[in-house]
């Protein structure tokens, strides 16, 4: 574990994002200037309401909240655990993001709630939970600013808009009619700081002194002064109650960690086990992602289709909201290659890619063989997916469309960011040599729906061709 920040194309490379289904030099740009740049509603149905319910519906809007930490915070404020609170999905941090949450809790105290930059809009009450990807997908309004050429030059909002729809037809040319590659965008692994899958293979590996000393310790890029003050101090020292002295207050989970290792300098099982349960599946997650998205990124450089299968794919049914329909996986034969062809053509069937578990489902044929250097190159060829001391983290995998379809898109040039708007840093601070932006250049609002579990940063990367730093 290092403290030297990673190279934006190194860490492309670790997590397989490598890659085009089209050329285009894109418009480049930055995304999450200001956080309302950034808007994400969740497409879902309303649980059936009953007024002798056990469960509280709300609709809750966050401005700048990773879910995560909202979910305990509004726990801790209705006083009951994490876990007596449900919701399909995790949104982003830097966005204003709406979805629905049944809460385990009485309807008046929820509404007696009251969180910074949080609205919960209660609808009633309801017998029924929710389920993660129980909703039918998410509606994204997007802002990218500062289109620039790759030289840096600013680009109008004319030739941008060009390029994008430019772009759109050149993915519908090649994968079909507003489809685009399923990659597993960087939030997964953490964007500015990819920890997550190292901690997962660290947990897989029974090493949960490694585990927690990277999450505690690994540097990430663009930190506050102050969070990478506190993972150097973590990294020479390994004192927990000096760690503690000055830790920042954001840092939540790393807190419960050292609070932990405060009791037991020894425990690390223990201090890794005080991040909430959705966290430490996230890490287990994350490392299967790492093989799916090398497994997309060597399809498309050995040439094969991402639509079209061939003898040894494993298709799959599409439901109707994109996902598909894990149950009814079917390898691709000499028998029904056609029908395979004509129905994938169709959108009837996808192509899909591993998430890989201890039970075996790797294509077979060619798409097989790059399957299985997709695992040697992520050094998961041999893994043992049981993970022991945490069962529940224990992993069977599964499979991921390769390619997903984006819905009712739109886009327009977006309006200048007002002179008294709060920006990131980074906006203010200019472009430094190497980036891929320009306050001077166009602004632009895309609008389009995805299925769940997919990432509109991905699609963004499509059109935007920015550096991974930049989404």
């Amino acid at each position: 574990m290092g403290g030297e920040s990673l190279d934006n194309l190194e860490i492309e490379k670790s997590l397989g994002l490598v890659g085009w289904s089209i050329e285009d030099d894109g418009v480049g740009g930055l995304l999450k200037v200001r956080v309302e740049d950034f808007r994400v509603e969740e497409v879902s149905r309303v649980p059936a309401l009953d007024p002798k319910g056990r469960f509280t519906v709300a609709r809750v809007t966050l401005h700048n909240w990773e879910t995560n930490r909202l979910l305990n915070r509004l726990a801790k404020s209705c006083s009951i655990s994490r876990n007596r609170i449900f919701a399909s999905g995790l949104k982003d941090k830097r966005a204003v993001t709406t979805q629905i949450l049944v809460i385990d809790a009485p309807q008046k105290r929820v509404s007696e709630v009251s969180i910074p930059d949080c609205e919960i809009e209660i609808l009633g009450r309801t017998h029924q939970k929710v389920g993660m990807s129980d909703h039918d997908g998410n509606r994204f309004t997007i802002t990218v600013r500062g289109c620039c050429h790759p030289d840096g030059s600013p680009m109008d909002g004319k030739e941008a808009l060009m390029r994008v729809q430019r772009i759109r037809k050149g993915l519908g040319d090649n994968l079909g009619a507003d489809v685009f590659p399923n990659w597993i965008g960087p939030q997964r692994f953490g964007s500015n700081r990819p920890v997550t899958p190292m901690v997962g293979r660290a947990v897989v590996e029974d090493d949960y002194e490694r585990a927690v000393d990277l999450y505690l310790g690994m540097a990430g890029n663009r930190s506050g002064e102050e969070t990478a003050s506190f993972r150097k101090m973590w990294r020479e020292t390994r004192d927990p109650k000096n760690c503690l002295e000055i830790i920042p207050k954001h840092l939540g989970y790393e807190r419960d960690i050292l609070n932990k290792l405060s009791e037991d300098d020894s425990d690390w099982l223990g201090a890794f086990k005080s991040l909430p349960h959705s966290l430490q599946l996230l890490t287990i997650h994350s490392l299967q992602s790492l093989a799916f998205n090398h497994a997309l990124s060597r399809r498309l450089s050995s040439g094969l289709s991402l639509i079209e299968p061939m003898v040894g794919d494993i298709v799959a049914p599409l439901k109707t909201n994109g996902r598909i329909d894990v149950s009814k996986m079917a390898y691709v034969s000499d028998t029904n290659l056609d029908r395979c062809r004509r129905n994938c053509s169709l959108g009837r069937l996808s192509l899909t890619g591993p998430l890989p578990g201890n039970t075996p489902n790797l294509a077979e044929g060619e798409p097989g063989l790059v399957e299985r250097q997709a695992l040697i190159d992520t050094e998961l060829e041999f893994t043992d997916w049981n993970v022991k001391r945490i069962p529940r983290l224990s992993s069977s995998g599964t499979r991921r469309p390769l390619c997903v379809p984006f819905s009712d898109f739109s886009v327009e040039e977006a309006t200048e960011i007002p002179p008294s708007a709060e920006v990131s840093k980074r906006w203010e601070e200019q472009p430094s040599a190497g980036e891929r932006w320009n306050p001077l250049g166009a602004s632009l609002r895309l609008s389009f729906t995805l299925p769940p579990g997919t990432y509109a940063t991905v699609l963004m990367r499509e059109f935007m061709r920015s550096p991974l730093d930049h989404y």
